[in-house]
């Protein structure tokens, strides 16, 4: 169940790849890439793998997915042919500087939050998706604008959805600026181990109401439900990536017991840990 990883636009000899998927499965395999890509499901229906998560992907859905985020589609087995049109491509397609513009930065955001794959809802899909239908068809300079286009339009939705949850290795890397980073690095170094409200507030060097109200405030959730969801998110990927049993998984990543463990994976993820890597497994056959 390891992860493969790939190398689409180097291996395509171009920095935007544009390709309509056809198939009983979209990907051969969970893999993984360093170009940032673009799904609109224009037929058929599955499951989908997407980082810590595992759930149903339906006709019309739109997601965006960054840079090195796990992931495979698989579709149901039925009469309806399945289609996509898939858009690879590469932040790097632009320089920092672009990015550094005032007029960029919602673009750069976006990018940083598709870390953990972004589904696009509501009346902007449908906008999406019309453009997607009309990206196929452009080359050159004006397959850039057009893409510039959609990705704008998307990065200024208010429908857009968090998929995925917050793994140890993306969450926050673009928070340096954050009072809280300091914060952010120490849960991530430290999250296989007890960590107490004292010892977080002294990393933060904050009263604990102080730093309880401000810790909700830029996560929208408590200190605890972070870090239970860091530790559930590094057991799904010890699920994907090894076949170690699940009493020796969850010691690994910071729980006490496994009647805990048990309880907080399905509460984040919908699965016990069992269920999980069946899931997979069954994705893999």
């Amino acid at each position: 169940m390891k992860v493969l990883k790939t190398d689409i636009t180097t291996a395509l000899n171009g920095h935007i790849i544009i390709t309509i998927h056809k198939g009983r499965r979209f990907s051969t395999s969970l893999h993984s890439h360093p170009e940032l890509e673009l799904v609109y499901i224009k037929s058929g229906a599955g499951k989908r793998i997407l980082g810590d998560t595992i759930d149903r992907f339906n006709k019309g859905d739109i997601v965006l997915m960054g840079s090195e985020l796990p992931h495979r589609w698989v579709n149901d087995n039925s009469e309806t042919s399945p289609c996509a049109i898939v858009v690879y491509f590469n932040r790097e397609v632009f320089s920092e500087g672009f990015y550094a513009l005032k007029e960029s930065r919602k673009l750069a955001e976006l990018f940083a939050k598709a870390k953990r794959g972004l589904n696009i809802t509501g009346p902007v899909r449908e906008i999406v998706a019309a453009k997607m239908e009309k990206l196929v068809k452009k080359s050159g300079l004006k397959k850039i604008i057009a893409l510039l286009d959609i990705l704008h339009i998307i990065s200024t939705a208010k429908d857009v959805n968090y998929i995925a949850g917050e793994s140890n290795t993306t969450a926050f890397k673009h928070a340096s600026v954050d009072r809280l980073a300091e914060v952010y690095q120490y849960i991530t170094a430290n999250y296989q181990k007890d960590i107490s409200l004292p010892e977080i507030t002294a990393v933060a060097n904050l009263t604990a109401p102080a730093f309880c109200r401000l810790f909700k405030q830029r996560t929208n959730k408590s200190f605890v439900d972070y870090l239970n969801e860091i530790r559930v998110t590094e057991a799904c990927r010890y699920l994907h990536e090894t076949d170690l049993n699940i009493s020796s998984i969850y010691t690994l990543c910071g729980f006490k017991t496994i009647s805990n463990f048990n309880k907080r994976f399905k509460q984040i993820t919908g699965y016990s840990p069992k269920e999980y890597r069946q899931n997979i497994k069954m994705m893999q056959d």
